[in-house]
């Protein structure tokens, strides 16, 4: 959702001294550039309950724009193809205006600063992962995966979510008797599918507490032990190494320790792969609304971070983008969220309920746009001397 940011910062920073009714002019000149109308009737149309949205942007750019539709001041019958659109016309790079200074010191910040030590792991556990078990029951499938399905071949969630486990299965060459580390387990579902279907032992991290006591409800009977820990304190060794959809959490200040602890822990004929999100452009500041709401401290990699990172630790085997999947995955995520609200809006506000849509369908958005990425990486310990063939 970067350029998002980027595109109603470019508004934001518009002179103050305009009027309203100029800005409002602007907007809507912009704004038909990518085919929207400001109250017109198509699906993607913006509607406005309230005039001091174009102010609010005025003043607070993309976040303005965000908290806005959660507090009910604008709607869209399809916000996902709102969204999308203003991604897929690259509006910002239509615009001047943008203030440099302010997303200068925006970056120069998540540069210079560690927002991910391991201090801080718990902090996206607490606010993100750990809001409800309720939640994440009825929008995921019953394998508990929230990361991006496999939909080669399937046609609903849970079959893209089990072809995606038993593609990272297949990729890592699963045997039994292998010991299997999953990095940020979650709720524990590659941990069962592994050991209910390749005869593995598994160790899970999580450093959410509310995923570690669902997950090792899920996996009881089985030879897969879940642990609270973060991945820097890990210690013994294994035949794989799995990490889907972790390496978000983890921080551009960080990536030489990632890899440096999984190569530490990874058998020399080892594989260990890294399923994760990425851009393609390296950017140096988190998207405003997914900080402050969503994921905080998050971080998505470019092409450029995984490659310098993973030089001199790893030996790359495949490199598989996927991420147009993403879309189909969050869309089906947005689906369930909404049939189960009526279950769920006792323990949620309103607020929540909007705020949980921006997020589900700006992401589809930002994959549908083809600005992110699902890549998953196939890394071998350089000492392995085993030839590799991926499967797809």
């Amino acid at each position: 959702m970067g350029l998002l940011h980027e595109q109603f910062n470019t508004l934001s920073d518009a002179s103050s001294a305009i009027t309203s009714s100029r800005f409002f002019d602007r907007i809507q000149a912009v704004l038909a550039q990518a085919d929207i109308r400001i109250n017109g009737n198509r699906p993607w149309d913006l509607q406005v309950h309230n005039a001091k949205l174009f102010t609010r942007l005025l003043r607070h750019g993309a976040l303005g724009f965000a908290e806005a539709y959660m507090e009910g001041w604008w709607d869209c019958p399809q916000v996902d193809q709102l969204l999308t659109r203003m991604l897929k016309a690259e509006l910002s790079t239509k615009l001047g205006g943008i203030n440099r200074l302010r997303l200068a010191l925006s970056a120069i910040k998540y540069t210079l600063l560690n927002h991910q030590t391991e201090q801080r792991a718990h902090i996206v556990g607490e606010v993100h992962y750990d809001i409800g078990n309720d939640l994440y029951n009825r929008m995921l499938d019953p394998t508990m995966s929230y990361s991006c399905g496999y939909w080669q071949q399937a046609t609903d969630l849970n079959s893209a979510q089990i072809d995606k486990l038993d593609l990272i299965c297949r990729k890592l060459e699963l045997k039994p008797g292998m010991r299997l580390l999953d990095i940020g387990c979650g709720w524990g579902g590659l941990a069962e599918f592994a050991a209910r279907n390749y005869g593995v032992s598994v160790v899970g991290v999580t450093i959410s507490k509310e995923q570690k006591r669902l997950a090792d409800e899920r996996v009881a009977g089985l030879p897969v032990t879940i642990k609270l820990q973060d991945y820097r304190s890990l210690n013994g060794t294994f035949d794989r190494i799995a990490s889907v959809g972790m390496f978000e959490h983890v921080g551009a200040k960080n990536y030489p320790t990632f890899f440096h602890t999984a190569k530490r822990l990874l058998k020399t004929d080892g594989l260990f792969l890294l399923h994760t999100i990425g851009e393609e452009q390296t950017s140096h500041r988190p998207e405003p609304f997914i900080d402050k709401y969503i994921f905080p401290n998050g971080n998505v990699a470019s092409r450029k971070h995984l490659q310098d990172a993973t030089l001199g630790h790893f030996r790359l085997e495949d490199w598989h983008n996927f991420g147009q999947d993403y879309d189909l995955t969050l869309m089906a995520w947005a689906e369930n969220f909404q049939r189960a609200w009526p279950e769920l809006d006792a323990n949620y506000s309103q607020r929540f309920y909007r705020m949980w849509l921006y997020y589900l369908y700006g992401c589809a958005a930002f994959f549908r746009s083809r600005r992110g990425q699902l890549w998953q990486l196939v890394l071998a310990h350089p000492q392995r001397t085993a030839s590799y063939r991926c499967p797809r």
